[in-house]
């Protein structure tokens, strides 16, 4: 076992893993947020997604030895109240049907909007095609990126 310190959603946490043990498995039984979702192990479907140092990785298949000194934001560091735009889009146009997959659909759309904040439906289906629905609602999903980004652009004008 080896101890890191991590930067999780802005708080220092040190922990105790074993080097390769993945990212995702720290951040929901060793700091206890749980909004991350396991989902298929090989970095193939993206119910496991977070950003590190703002860009979307899979924590499935990232190991903590990798994560050590870089700024980790999951779901619950995306806004302490569901007020972020791209949270309140997903529930204005109903979003998820089951909800498994919608965290880590929700924080590669963040990242798609902090990168480009009015993607074409081109640039969301490219961010999006690594997070998989099995419910389908990908047409939702779009929707409610644009409105987000409605929101995004307004607001900062």
């Amino acid at each position: 076992m080896a101890s890191y310190k991590l930067n999780i959603n802005n708080k220092e946490y040190t922990v105790e893993a074993e080097p390769q043990t993945p990212l995702l498995w720290v951040i929901r039984d060793e700091v206890g947020l749980t909004g991350t979702k396991y989902g298929c192990g090989i970095a193939q479907c993206g119910a496991c997604t977070v950003h590190l140092n703002g860009a979307p990785v899979r924590s499935c298949a990232l190991p903590v030895s990798a994560s050590a000194s870089q700024k980790i934001t999951t779901i619950e560091g995306i806004s302490t109240n569901n007020e972020h735009p791209v949270q309140k889009a997903w529930l204005e146009v109903q979003a998820p049907q089951c909800g498994y997959c919608q965290s880590g659909q929700i924080m590669s759309a963040v990242a798609l909007l902090e990168q480009k904040p009015s993607p074409s439906d081109q640039d969301i289906d490219q961010a999006m095609s690594g997070n998989i629905c099995r419910c389908g609602t990908y047409h939702r999903i779009r929707k409610a990126i644009h409105v987000a980004s409605k929101e995004i652009n307004n607001g900062s004008k």
